[in-house]
């Protein structure tokens, strides 16, 4: 076999590829399996350097039994790992015998799979404690309370709760698979946004005045009207400022402040809270899903622990950015910055 023309041929291939030999020597590697073995493994024997066991156990079979088979081979990153599926496949030729590895990078499927078990987890256990105190209400409804009234309300009042619960996390599970299929096609009707806003603080100030927090608006008069869907937005800002109503501000104020944009600037809008502020290890994870700073809390508020992913991605369909900042005991600042144009 004319060696340059095998590596020609491996040369342009996009996926890693290593041939090892019926001497157990690797024969030839393309530049992208050298960049993930971090240097030439030609002419080293391939126990040495592909070394994962799986793997070497699938070469030693196609070499000694002309069997194909498959691996799992994990690289380690600086920033994360990357895995990739290995085929391997016996070659033969008239005289000699080979096995050839091609390495397919798996680790965005790998992730998504991770995601999608994550997810089901999370639902799970969030309707799980609902559905049981429901359960145990009925039956107990059923029996030992079954004529007692004070006991009947009681129980009828927590059922009613845990019901709402419930109908917030499907509703907001709607709202995430809404904005998520929608979320490559960019709005562009201008909305005025101060409007919005002011909308979202008129259907607020019922929870606000009942939990002694005053909700003040700055710079919306001044705010240019932006590309956007009108109904996303009012969610967006809804969540945000009930969020600081909630978790940031009893007893005290809430400001939100939109920034009047420079010429070809982002429109900056600020939710500002006074409250405890969030720690610094938290900021980074407050949009995942299901995440949470204080789990009973946010559950004995009526949270599903959605709310910043839905917001997150509202604000990504509008090409725009959420940041989060916030200092222990000095409050908490999340911004949202639109695109004018």
């Amino acid at each position: 076999m004319d060696r340059q023309w095998l590596d020609d041929i491996l040369g342009g291939a996009p996926l890693p590829m290593v041939l090892i030999g019926a001497d157990e020597l690797i024969f030839a590697a393309n530049p992208a399996a050298e960049a993930i073995l971090a240097t030439s493994p030609v002419g080293r024997h391939h126990a040495i350097a592909l070394r994962q066991p799986a793997l070497l156990a699938a070469i030693e079979v196609a070499l000694r039994d002309n069997v194909p088979g498959q691996a799992r081979y994990v690289v380690h990153g600086p920033s994360h790992e990357v895995t990739y599926l290995v085929t391997v496949t016996p070659v033969s030729g008239t005289d000699k015998s080979a096995a050839f590895c091609a390495f397919q990078d798996i680790t965005e499927q790998e992730l998504i799979g991770q995601l999608r078990r994550d997810f089901v987890a999370n639902v799970s256990h969030e309707l799980r404690t609902p559905l049981t105190a429901l359960a145990g209400f009925i039956e107990t409804l059923k029996g030992a309370a079954r004529d007692d009234p004070a006991a009947r309300d009681r129980f009828l009042t927590i059922m009613e709760r845990e019901t709402g619960r419930m109908s917030r996390l499907v509703q907001d599970l709607l709202s995430l698979s809404k904005v998520e299929a929608e979320e490559r096609r960019r709005p562009t009707t201008l909305v005025d946004v101060g409007a919005v806003i002011r909308s979202a603080v008129a259907a607020l100030r019922p929870i606000a005045e009942e939990g002694g927090v005053a909700l003040e608006i700055t710079g919306a008069e001044a705010a240019p009207p932006v590309p956007a869907d009108a109904d996303q937005l009012l969610q967006v800002f809804q969540n945000l400022i009930e969020n600081a109503i909630k978790y940031g501000a009893s007893g005290q104020l809430v400001t939100i402040n939109i920034h009047t944009p420079t010429k070809g600037a982002l429109l900056q809008i600020d939710v500002i809270d006074r409250g405890e502020g969030i720690e610094e290890q938290h900021l980074q994870r407050l949009t995942e899903r299901f995440y949470r700073v204080d789990t009973h809390r946010s559950r004995e508020k009526g949270g599903t622990g959605l709310g910043l992913a839905i917001v997150k991605h509202i604000v990504n369909r509008h090409r725009g950015r959420l940041t989060i900042s916030s200092e222990r005991g000095r409050g908490a600042c999340f911004s949202v910055f639109l695109p004018i144009t």
